[in-house]
């Protein structure tokens, strides 16, 4: 186990050292730069610019400098001045000295902003928001599988097919308008948008997570019904045990291993923001930097966003493997596989 957890460890790190040398590569790779604009500047200013930001070494100075920006903490005395601290993510002290890790550098759209200050301030409310959808996604989409599958070619069972079809069909640009029409607007229930109060959050988290559970209903009900079929759920059954114990003790513990499989990635997604739904609910989330950071050609946010969602991801799968172990004891963990 110690074994596998170490070697899951280091493909992490060379998967994340993948996705930033890709991302970094094809980000210089489009043509202009991130100060060209309709009007342009004067070559002077360029220039003086592009040597401020570092933008006129080469690029693999360029992503050499940002990655140990990244990785090598920077240390400082605790009564250093203000002007001397370096930016990070995570800041910490032992005796005197503070250990300054994970600087993601400047925004070139902003001098009184760093990368930091925009995860510090909006990451915050996306991953309040993510959570939130994935809970909604659990909530819906876990008893209508389960629903759907022990009522198999039943009324309900087309009622729940049913649902998880319009789901998945349904897009959250739509959703959304029609949650705001009919419960905001006309019924007046809810707020439209904003975020900060619980009324505030129950549009937006219905939004954003109904589509995965729709996602989440159908891979529940093929699994439950896979395994209803095995032969330990009909020993189970011949030993007169109730269904509601065979149900969720036996068949459902096995029955969510697809399911789990598909919630670490959903929960990357999700948690890191949805441009979507942060710009129709109004919600100060991350998924405006990422877009706008795009069209502006802001290298650092790029990078910091893609490296984020990554880490995340990778994390995600990691806990889902382990989970793995306890739903399934016959899993088990070694160099060669898992």
């Amino acid at each position: 186990m110690r074994a596998y957890i170490f070697r899951r460890i280091a493909g992490m790190g060379v998967v994340l050292f993948a996705i930033s040398l890709i991302t970094f590569l094809l980000m210089h790779a489009v043509p202009g730069g991130p100060f060209d604009g309709e009007k342009r500047l004067p070559p002077d200013v360029v220039r003086n610019i592009n040597a401020k930001y570092h933008l006129d070494e080469p690029l693999a100075a360029q992503y050499l400098t940002y990655m140990s920006n990244i990785l090598v903490p920077q240390i400082s005395q605790s009564d250093a001045p203000a002007s001397q601290l370096t930016d990070a993510l995570i800041a910490f002290s032992v005796g005197g000295t503070t250990f300054h890790w994970m600087n993601f550098g400047p925004t070139y759209r902003s001098t009184t902003r760093t990368v930091n200050d925009i995860f510090r301030e909006n990451l915050p409310v996306s991953a309040q928001l993510g959570v939130l959808g994935l809970l909604v996604a659990l909530a819906i989409g876990l008893p209508m599988g389960i629903i759907a599958a022990l009522k198999h070619n039943q009324a309900l069972d087309y009622l729940a097919t049913g649902v998880a079809v319009a789901g998945i069909s349904f897009p959250a640009i739509a959703l959304g308008p029609l949650l705001i029409t009919v419960f905001g607007l006309t019924l007046r229930w809810v707020p439209v948008s904003g975020w900060g109060s619980f009324a505030q959050a129950i549009l937006p988290a219905l939004t954003l997570g109904f589509g995965s559970s729709a996602l989440i209903a159908r891979l529940t009900r093929a699994s439950l019904l896979e395994v209803i079929g095995e032969d330990y759920i009909r020993t189970a059954y011949a030993k007169g045990l109730r269904d509601r114990r065979v149900i969720l003790v036996h068949a459902l513990k096995n029955a969510l291993i697809p399911v789990i499989t598909i919630v670490g990635p959903l929960f990357a997604v999700l948690v890191t923001g949805s441009f979507v739904v942060e710009t129709i609910f109004g919600i100060p989330g991350m998924g405006k930097y990422f877009v706008d950071s795009i069209t502006n050609r802001d290298y650092p946010v790029i990078m910091g966003t893609v490296l984020l969602f990554a880490m995340l991801l990778v994390i995600a799968n990691f806990a889902i493997d382990l989970i793995y172990g306890w739903l399934d004891p016959r899993i088990r963990f070694s160099m060669g596989r898992a």
